[in-house]
């Protein structure tokens, strides 16, 4: 609908008609002797009197207001469990039936009227038209309540009218659905078995990451059974083929959980690979869920930290729990003048962290001046103990001008700019939340070769200020954490999530980087570990000239081999927009590599090892939990059935009569804006002169 309107009064425009009409006839008002015919005379007249009307009204500035109307169809999500476990439980001809009856519920909405878009738990994109029957079952993990979560914000604010869910009701990442609050009916169609089937499952193996060699380590495993009471299985632990530890375990009547635990020897290093089996049994369901892999990175030694503090303090046991939450971390500390101490004057120590050190009351002063002899990575801890016109006369990268013994509260800011190394966005949002700690009351100067991670945040004003700050020297490397109280970051992030994720990865970040060695080699070859069938193996190319600059064109000759000293060659060119080379299809299992290249007639090599891992997920619980989804549809007002039972859903959402929302826009267009007003007051105006000039009147 369109409508025409003015700024200014509509019947000023009677005073544009009499200028028009005056203006036109004192210039062709009747003449005895006019150079052309009457005819001529009076359409002159009317050109000019049309031409000044036009600019008086464009003088009223109109504008036309044009409001649109659109119809946004009522949309239905068939959301689908393609997870590995639904096959494990249901014949194939069971599941495709099920999918072509949802195709066809598919097709009768959009004959209804009914937008129809599909979603299943490994696509990123809401697909519209897209056959159901197409779908292929084979995500390898089932996070339900993310998969509704995520249509629910997509489909936020528009019509959306119902969401049907097929699925088996097994979850085994994320939290559970009934969780999350719906405000659209969610159907859910059950699929798969319920009944508990005969089996023997390996539910869950616990290890650590890492070991180191000479050291023993557990892993400990646990076993769940259905159907095979007064059954005797063996439980094998086997490394490269070879049995090295096994267990028999008697199957009791009202039990149907055990554990296994095994005490393994470090006996070489590197990434180990070890499996856990159990024969499968006659009768038993699957043995896919009889078969676990661990693997076990088993390391040579560990970094050595070393805390030196001027007294007791809650930072250095937040410090000290961190760190030693990691293995790889030797943890020592050094008080002056306490009894308890640590420190071993004749070890060499990876990073030392000074807490308030240099201090104030001059002590540990020895032993400062001994570190910075040694050129030692250090991270300085600066409270208000602390001597800053020693810390700036040693660090050449950071200024703290303080204003007396003054101290400010302030929050942890994250430096976006800062690209050293990563935070996930979910661990910045936990620091916002972070109560104030203590610093010097100072302005601050940072040398342009320094990083800032942490800016200071003083209430809602985000400051210029560092609270945290890093510098790399050509290898010597330094940082300076100019704040002291941060031990409540750890216990309050304790208190709201029962865990440290966030403080912790901070802090053992800071600490790796600080802690590594400046990488000499001219060529680098770095591999990324993946899961079999979900990704591809990457490894990433570095090479540098004799004053470490990025070069590229190098060939590459890759060499790749599995535990059974099979081997794969790849060859390669590394360049700016390919120094990444991917491999697809590798089993699972540990793998060795052995990359070349030539650099000034020189042959340059660079060795290492990764691993591919098959997730074996969704074979632990093949048991569809329909009760799940019984819940959820009745907690959303919305209705469950059997996938025997899908046309009864198709029934009663046909019943629903679809109703389109609609919507209007305004669009405000001024006519004075329109090309083609130019272009007719130009053509009115050249043509009155040109038949003047053309008639002599001119």
């Amino acid at each position: 609908m369109n409508q025409l309107l003015t700024e200014y009064p509509l019947w000023w425009l009677i005073f544009g008609v009499a200028l028009a009409a005056g203006y036109t006839y004192l210039l062709y008002r009747p003449q005895e002797n006019a150079p052309w015919t009457k005819t001529t005379h009076y359409t002159l007249a009317a050109l000019r009197f049309t031409l000044v009307l036009l600019i008086v009204f464009l003088l009223l500035n109109p504008y036309i207001r044009q409001i649109s109307n659109y119809f946004e169809k009522p949309t239905v999500v068939l959301a689908i469990d393609n997870s590995q476990s639904i096959p494990l439980t249901i014949d194939s001809t069971q599941v495709r039936k099920t999918l072509q009856e949802l195709t066809q519920l598919q097709n009768q909405l959009q004959e209804a009227g009914y937008e129809v878009v599909t979603q299943d738990l490994t696509t990123d994109n809401f697909t519209t038209n897209l056959p159901v029957a197409a779908n292929s079952f084979s995500a390898s993990t089932t996070n339900l309540s993310n998969l509704l979560e995520n249509i629910t914000q997509t489909f936020e604010n528009k019509n959306l009218t119902d969401i049907v869910l097929l699925s088996d009701g097994i979850y085994n990442q994320g939290t559970s659905p009934l969780f999350q609050s719906y405000k659209i009916p969610v159907h859910t169609v059950g699929i798969g078995d319920s009944i508990v089937p005969k089996d023997i499952s390996i539910k869950a193996v616990y290890h650590n990451e890492l070991a180191y060699l000479g050291n023993k380590f557990p892993i400990n495993a646990e076993i769940s059974q259905a159907g095979f009471e007064g059954k005797t299985v063996e439980v094998l632990l086997q490394q490269n083929g070879n049995i090295i530890s096994r267990q028999a375990l008697n199957f009791e009547q009202g039990k149907d959980i055990y554990r296994v635990d095994f005490l393994v020897d470090a006996t070489q290093k590197g990434m180990q690979h070890y499996t856990l089996s159990i024969a499968q049994q006659t009768g038993e369901f699957t043995a896919k869920n009889n078969l676990r892999h661990v693997y076990i990175d088993v390391l040579d030694g560990k970094e050595k930290i070393l805390i030196v503090a001027a007294a007791p303090h809650p930072d250095i046991k937040a410090m000290r729990s961190a760190l030693e939450s990691k293995e790889n971390y030797q943890v020592d500390l050094h008080i002056p003048n306490l009894i308890e101490n640590m420190y071993k004057p004749t070890e060499k120590y990876d990073l030392v962290i000074l807490h308030n050190i240099p201090n104030r009351n001059g002590i540990a002063m020895p032993f400062y001046n001994e570190l910075l002899n040694r050129q030692q990575a250090l991270l300085y801890i600066v409270g208000t103990e602390s001597n800053l016109s020693l810390l700036n006369k040693n660090l050449p990268y950071l200024k703290i001008n303080s204003r007396g013994l003054q101290t400010d509260k302030v929050f942890p800011s994250f430096n976006p700019n800062f690209n050293t190394f990563t935070f996930e966005e979910i661990q910045r949002n936990k620091f916002k939340k972070y109560p104030p700690v203590n610093t010097v009351f100072a302005s601050y100067e940072v040398a342009p070769t320094a990083q800032v991670l942490l800016y200071q945040r003083v209430g809602s004003v985000q400051t210029q200020n560092p609270l945290l700050v890093l510098h790399d020297n050509q290898g010597e490397k330094s940082g300076a954490f100019l704040a002291e109280g941060w031990w409540q970051w750890r216990l309050q992030e304790y208190t709201q999530d029962e865990k440290h994720e966030a403080f912790d990865e901070l802090l053992l970040k800071t600490v790796q980087y600080l802690a590594t060695k400046e990488d000499k080699r001219k060529f680098r070859v770095r591999p990324t570990s993946a899961d079999e069938n979900t990704e591809s193996v990457t490894f990433e190319t570095e090479v540098y000239n004799d004053i470490y600059e990025k070069i590229y064109g190098q060939k590459i000759e890759l060499v790749v081999s599995n535990e059974k000293k099979a081997v794969q060659n790849y060859t390669y060119t590394n360049s700016d927009a390919n120094f990444r080379y991917r491999i697809n299809g590798l089993a699972q299992g540990v793998y060795q590599f052995k990359a070349t290249t030539v650099l000034n007639g020189k042959t340059e090599t660079s060795i290492g090892e990764f691993t591919v891992k098959e997730p074996q997920t969704e074979s632990i619980n093949t048991v569809a939990d329909f009760n799940l989804l019984r819940q959820l549809a009745k907690q959303t007002n919305g209705t469950f059935v059997h996938y025997s039972q899908t046309q009864q859903l198709a029934s009663q959402l046909l019943a629903k009569k679809p109703v389109s929302i609609i919507h209007s826009s305004e669009n405000m267009e001024e006519l004075i804006h329109l090309k083609w007003w130019f272009f007719l007051l130009v053509t009115l105006a050249s043509v009155e002169w040109f038949v003047r000039k053309f008639r002599g009147a001119y």
